[in-house]
């Protein structure tokens, strides 16, 4: 076996584009399961993968790079070692504009440790309550109902654009108390702010690190306006929860508002929309799992986890190393840039047997795709309601799909999307 090492750069979007990431990951697992991933010249990364800045900011440990876990086993470790493997330097390489460390470090429940993790949790948990997903999954319900009906008069649609969005659209209006409008203009801004490498999505012309931050300030914006606009008003949505919370006897600050109202948002608009269309797909592309789950309703649930392990559409999280860990023959120095590839771990063959088959059928399936451990995804119960009541709804038509033009993915090695899924309406499965 030739054993040689390929050139593997994680920052490549291009390879995440195409798909060639998987056979990357197969060789990192097998050969080289903690991985430096190099830099050129030492430059600090753009966030998502982008080039560095000619300056390049204050460089990177040992010349500039970080590592990269592969191995199911492994990144489950570093999850699970918060003492560790700390949050707070943000969840995405290269920080923020202009700023060696991640402006929301400590403000964000994505970008904090304990106990200040614990304690926003907490606080953040009292906005996906039982009552809150139920009124989710209402109104998801019926724009859901509203899309298929349309597809199936019109023969066909654009699923990543007419019908897939619709999840995170119903999750916004149930949680934020957002008109529909509303809603799919801070998808809108999500998507730019995730994919403001994507021509497709944004104007690609200028400095990206600015556009990435012009973008982000966007979305402060929108929920800034919105908190001046409810004033006083309270109920069980999102921004009630968090203007009435406090952390040690304190009110939450503006920015701590703002910046896990982002949080939610973003998390939420990219995970179940961009799986639906990855999961579906998969249907597409395997007519005898689509057969088996037509035939097998009871699958459904077995089934929607299998389409999460199959997208793993947040690829990775980065954490920073608070002091020196060895791990897989290698040694990580306390403050490196650790990056936790859960695309990678959701194929690991020790963990899932036939990990490159798709198998609705997959028990147990462990899946990375939400996490593990105190960082598992607060919104994760909602995702997997809005997946289910799609692709129930979905069942009940007993018609086949086939694609039916070219499908595009977003330019990105964080956030892996489809942006474009023709689709036209078969038969029966």
């Amino acid at each position: 076996m030739d054993t040689r090492s390929p050139v593997v750069d994680l920052t490549d979007v291009d390879v995440f584009v195409d798909g060639g990431h998987h056979a990357s990951f197969v060789w990192l697992r097998e050969h080289e399961p903690v991985y430096r991933n190099p830099l050129p010249d030492g430059g600090k990364p753009l966030p998502d993968g982008g080039k560095p800045l000619p300056d390049g900011g204050k460089p990177l440990p040992d010349g500039g790079g970080f590592w990269a876990l592969t191995r199911y086993d492994d990144v489950v470790a570093a999850y699970s070692d918060h003492t560790a493997f700390s949050s707070l330097g943000g969840a995405v390489l290269g920080g923020s504009f202009r700023s060696d460390a991640d402006t929301a470090s400590g403000r964000m429940l994505v970008a904090s440790d304990p106990p200040r993790h614990r304690m926003l949790r907490k606080v953040m948990h009292q906005v996906f309550t039982p009552a809150v997903v139920d009124r989710v999954g209402a109104v998801v319900t019926r724009l859901v109902d509203e899309a298929v009906r349309r597809m199936l008069a019109d023969g066909g649609c654009d699923f990543a654009t007419d019908i897939a969005p619709r999840l995170p659209a119903g999750a916004l209006m149930g949680m934020l108390g957002l008109t529909y409008d509303e809603a799919c203009h801070l998808i809108g801004l999500t998507r730019r702010m995730i994919g403001y490498r994507d021509s497709v999505l944004v104007d690609t012309a200028g400095d990206e690190r600015l556009r990435l931050a012009e973008s982000q300030a966007d979305i402060f914006e929108f929920f800034a306006d919105l908190l001046r606009d409810r004033g006083s008003t309270r109920g069980d949505d999102l921004l009630s929860v968090l203007t009435g919370a406090s952390l040690n006897g304190r009110p939450l600050t503006e920015d701590e508002i703002l910046y896990n109202c982002m949080n939610v948002a973003v998390g939420g608009n990219e995970t179940s929309s961009y799986t639906a269309c990855a999961g579906l797909l998969a249907l597409t592309e395997h007519p005898e799992q689509a057969r088996l789950l037509a035939g097998r309703p009871e699958l459904l649930d077995t089934a929607v986890n299998e389409m999460l392990r199959w997208a793993s559409t947040n690829a990775y999280v980065q954490r920073i190393a608070t002091r020196d860990v060895e791990l897989g023959g290698r040694t990580i120095r306390a403050g490196d840039v650790v990056t936790l590839w859960n695309v990678s771990a959701n194929r690991d063959e020790d963990q899932f047997p036939n990990a490159h088959r798709f198998d609705v059928t997959r028990t147990p399936n462990r899946h990375l795709s939400y996490g593990v451990g105190i960082h598992r995804c607060i919104g994760a119960t909602l995702a997997h309601t809005e997946l289910t009541t799609l692709f129930r709804r979905l069942h009940t038509e007993k018609v086949g799909f086939a694609v039916a033009g070219r499908v595009s993915r977003l330019r990105s090695n964080f956030i892996l999307g489809i942006t474009s899924l023709p689709l036209r309406v078969t038969g029966e499965r």
